[in-house]
């Protein structure tokens, strides 16, 4: 036993069993932390894709909105004119 007590060897068994875990552990962490920033990449993108959808129907929203408003504009002119006995004119033509 080269002059080691039975003491001094468990404590040795133990500081290498303590420094073997905390490898694995920090191996494990590292691999932890690899899989969650690949999730994270992966929701990121997904919102970036969501965020694009939802900017496309605010802008055909948008023009839908328009094409209505002025097809309301139409309306209310053809309506005015048919109300005053007046033929149909242009929208340019109301005052």
């Amino acid at each position: 036993m080269s002059g080691d007590s039975a003491l001094e060897i468990a404590a040795k068994r133990l500081e290498r069993a303590v420094f073997l875990l905390e490898q694995r552990l920090g191996e494990r962490l590292k691999e932890a932390g690899a899989e969650a920033g690949g999730l994270f990449d992966q929701d990121r993108a997904k919102l970036a894709a969501e965020l694009d959808e939802a900017r496309a129907r605010e802008r055909a929203l948008e023009e839908a909105g328009q094409e209505a408003s002025e097809a309301l504009g139409r309306a209310i002119v053809e309506i005015r004119q048919a109300l005053n006995g007046g033929g149909p004119a242009h929208p340019a033509q109301e005052h």
